[in-house]
């Protein structure tokens, strides 16, 4: 009967060091799992606020685009509005043709012969 009772307090010391393993597991798996909830939070907080960042930073790049297209197309627009050096090139040429200062005007004329 001792030996019985004696196998029966073994096997309650083992169950009782077995409960006291899994209680100690339970406890690390939900500290871990507290750990990596944690972790995933400021994940998603740092990952919102890049994402954040990274819209804002887009809406500037679209304004600057915008911008540049405004621009752009303005100057397309003026360019019709230049002479080309061909152009120039025959104004020039008739502008030494043309030579004002050595024309003479009636009234100079009229001096001269008087």
């Amino acid at each position: 009967m001792a030996e019985i009772q004696q196998e029966n307090e073994s096997f309650l010391t083992d169950i009782s060091i077995r409960f006291g393993d899994l209680e100690e597991k339970n406890k690390m798996l939900k500290d871990r799992l507290l750990l990596i909830g944690q972790n995933l939070i400021e994940t998603r907080e740092k990952t919102s606020s890049d994402i954040l960042e990274i819209k804002k930073e887009l809406e500037l790049i679209k304004r600057n685009m915008e911008r540049l297209v405004s621009f752009l197309e303005t100057a397309s627009a003026e360019f019709s509005k230049f002479a080309r050096k061909e152009d120039l090139e025959i104004l020039t040429k008739q502008a030494k043709m043309f030579q004002p200062l050595e024309f003479v005007r009636k009234k100079d004329l009229k001096k001269l012969n008087v």
